[in-house]
């Protein structure tokens, strides 16, 4: 009798354990989460010192954001000029349930080049807190396998393209200089993109765009452009090019002597200049009166690096 009487004990002692346990279980917080993590333009992993870098991640809170942070610290088994860290905290997503962290900051100046640990830290309002570690690489310019820098231009121009008037241009390989025309484009002109890009090897494709400003729409990679929303108006590519040159969109590399090319859409135009099939300038991306994006995306597979850039400008339908 006694032995039934401990062994009825123990039975509910135990079941009262695992019922414990199993509430506890279940009243534990939930972590944050975080997808699509992109370091460097290109998602190329790779940072310029005193130069523009990329960071991009999607996250979903246990419960809220409380903060987002980003530690970059040099990793003990690799050799440095000097001790040298970096650190970001992003408070403006304190409340979301799920957001996307895009954020574009200069490498500082005063950063050593080598290979640094990327440690992004999502903190939750619930008290929970998510680590997610990636590995960066810190260059010098002059160190770059390619040192990207652009010269745009966006002009219009007649179907001989003969200059009408210049809307936009932005340069940064020899000197830095900046112009936005107030005046519109107009239907039946033609948009004419020049992007000259210094110093290119290797191969290499690029997209010039216009995409109507409505959209919110300005993809940074080849891969991330909406055709339904972007027309293109350029595509131009170089291949197995062995030592640095000029590269432009004007120039044909593949033949000899360099064949001109004279890249333009026409305001109205029913088609885009996609290759090798051209898409319907319709639906999404018909011609409108309004603000537009047009820009352009270069990227080398080769050395997996990504350079774009964008302007605004206005078209005016008749």
């Amino acid at each position: 009798m006694k032995n039934n009487y401990f062994k009825l004990i123990l039975f509910f002692a135990l079941s009262s354990f695992v019922f414990s346990c199993s509430n506890e279980d279940e009243q534990q917080a939930q972590k944050p989460t975080i997808d699509k993590v992109e370091l460097g333009l290109g998602n190329n992993e790779i940072g310029v010192i005193g130069q523009d870098f990329h960071f991009n991640a999607e996250i979903t809170a246990g419960d809220k954001i409380k903060n987002v942070e980003i530690k970059i610290d040099q990793i003990s088994t690799e050799t440095y000029s000097k001790v040298w860290s970096h650190q970001i905290i992003w408070e403006q997503y304190a409340g979301a349930k799920n957001t996307v962290v895009h954020k574009h900051f200069d490498i500082p100046a005063d950063a050593a080049e080598g290979k640094y640990s990327f440690l992004i830290v999502v903190t939750d309002q619930n008290g929970t807190k998510l680590e997610e570690r990636r590995t960066l690489t810190i260059y010098a310019p002059e160190n770059l396998p390619l040192d990207l820098k652009f010269d745009f231009g966006i002009d219009a121009v007649d179907s001989d393209f003969a200059p009408i008037k210049v809307i936009y241009a932005q340069r940064s390989i020899y000197d830095s200089e900046s112009y936005k025309s107030d005046e519109p484009i107009n239907e039946d002109e033609f948009l004419a993109p020049v992007v000259n890009i210094a110093a290119i090897k290797g191969d290499g494709k690029m997209y010039c765009l216009i995409i109507n400003k409505k959209h919110n729409h300005r993809p940074e990679t080849i891969t991330a452009i909406d055709f339904s929303k972007a027309v293109v108006v350029d595509v131009w590519e170089h291949k197995n090019i062995q030592q640095s040159q000029l590269g432009s969109n004007m120039f044909d590399f593949s033949t000899n002597p360099l064949t001109i090319l004279y890249p333009a859409i026409k305001i109205g135009a029913t088609s885009d200049k996609n290759l090798p099939s051209p898409n319907a300038v319709s639906n999404l991306k018909k011609w409108e009166s309004g603000q537009y994006y047009v820009g352009f995306i270069y990227h080398n597979t080769t050395y997996n690096m990504t350079l774009f850039h964008y302007g605004e400008i206005k078209v005016q339908m008749k």
